[in-house]
């Protein structure tokens, strides 16, 4: 049964040996890869072709990948369900007739399904970790610099980060090995090892929780979906058996979290997104003779409705007598809920909560309510504002539908969340 989890199907062939040879990388089609099409999933760039690779992608095949192809994705990354593709929705393959989560559904769905063996994504307020725990997978979300975005079609530069979604932690921890490091190319990336870390992730996948402090977020776990809330106590007893222990922490701050991220996240898509003016990239619009007439008419034809509605809500944030009221005072919160991750991290290993606060919604359920979609990323977007690492491991099911349970480590702490998912699968 197909899943539509590919825009584009092709095979690019990488070296002949290294870590990854002999297996198969599905790659989200928000990331450049030279003379294969690169859509966004959105019809603004249905035949725009990359002239170059990003550095994933170069990694990737120096490691010996051979990529599969380009996976379906909610517009420009928007949306939580993958159903903004402007090449339709991505079904679930762990989940008949749901969503697989967003934006990165085609690659989560792509390796639940075995059409690859691993997948890149990208996740700039959830988007590898809700698709991974909707479609029973691992996805990592790195700290904030540890991979490069060269390449990455930019949607919110301060907080979105690629990552690899797999059907293991540690084969999750290989694929990061791999894509991880500095990059001449990419001014944000850090050396994990002048910060505390190093590369070893895949060994760190090992099991042993032993005397693992574990810090669970009540405001995280008490709103949740009452299924996924028994599935998460479960996990956890389940770390307790094996020697892990756990207190409690509030985090304040996560309760504005949501509205300080779609502030940021729509302020800064609302300027990348600006490029696309049909005369550089993508539908031209037909010139009349008339430019502004024509810029309009190529991003009314070329953008999808949610893709509008962000680049809307984002240049109100940004404009003259309300950039202080909206997007200054995000700022602020970012600040506040980065102070209470860091405080809670200073007192235990690692945080875990749910992944998702819902088990996978039916699909077209939330289509006619964004409001619900942006409100079903509330224990995922705090991370992102933080610039923190963290992973999506299955959990359990809650009528017979995917759970993923979310550990959280401080900044370049990547081994820290690995060991502690491991533990689970």
């Amino acid at each position: 049964m197909s899943h539509n989890a590919y825009i584009t199907e092709t095979t690019i062939e990488g070296a002949d040996d290294g870590p990854l040879a002999g297996r198969t990388v599905a790659v989200k089609d928000n990331i450049s890869t030279a003379d294969v099409r690169t859509t966004c999933g959105s019809a603004m760039l249905d035949d725009y072709v990359p002239p170059y690779d990003a550095t994933v992608v170069s990694r990737l095949k120096d490691a010996g990948a051979t990529i599969a192809g380009k996976t379906n994705m909610d517009e420009f990354g928007m949306g939580t369900t993958t159903e903004t593709s402007a090449f339709g929705p991505t079904e679930n393959p762990a989940a008949e007739g749901r969503v697989p989560g967003g934006s990165s559904g085609g690659s989560a769905a792509a390796v639940a399904a075995g059409e690859a063996d691993l997948a890149l994504g990208s996740d700039t307020g959830g988007s590898i970790r809700c698709p991974a725990a909707f479609c029973g997978v691992v996805g990592i979300k790195p700290t904030y610099g540890l991979v490069s975005r060269y390449g990455l079609v930019a949607y919110a530069n301060s907080l979105e980060q690629i990552g690899p979604i797999a059907p293991s932690v540690e084969e999750a921890a290989e694929l990061l090995e791999v894509i991880a490091g500095p990059d001449e190319h990419d001014g944000t990336t850090r050396d994990a090892a002048e910060n505390g870390g190093n590369y070893d992730y895949a060994a760190a996948a090992d099991g042993d929780v032993d005397g693992l402090e574990i810090g669970i977020p009540t405001e995280l776990v008490d709103d949740a979906d009452e299924g996924v809330t028994e599935v998460f106590w479960d996990a956890i007893a389940d770390l307790e058996s094996k020697g892990a222990s756990y207190h409690e922490v509030e985090l304040p701050s996560v309760e504005h979290a949501v509205e300080a991220y779609y502030v940021i996240a729509m302020s800064e898509a609302s300027s990348n997104l600006a490029r696309f003016d049909g005369v550089r990239y993508g539908n031209s619009g037909g010139y009349d003779g008339n430019w502004n007439e024509t810029f309009a008419k190529a991003r009314e034809e070329g953008f999808g409705e949610e893709v509008k509605r962000r680049i809307l809500l984002g240049t109100y944030a940004l404009s003259a007598g309300y950039h202080d009221k909206y997007y200054k005072k995000a700022q602020d919160a970012r600040a506040w809920v980065k102070q209470d991750f860091d405080e809670a991290l200073s007192e235990a290993d690692v945080l875990a909560s749910p992944t998702m606060p819902v088990p996978p919604m039916k699909l077209g359920e939330s289509l006619d309510d964004p409001l619900k979609m942006y409100l079903a990323d509330a224990n995922t977007v705090p991370i992102n504002l933080a610039n923190l690492p963290a992973i999506s491991v299955p959990a359990g099911e809650t009528e017979d539908l995917p759970v993923g349970l979310q550990f959280v480590g401080p900044a370049f702490g990547e081994q820290q969340i690995i060991r502690a998912a491991s533990a689970l699968a």
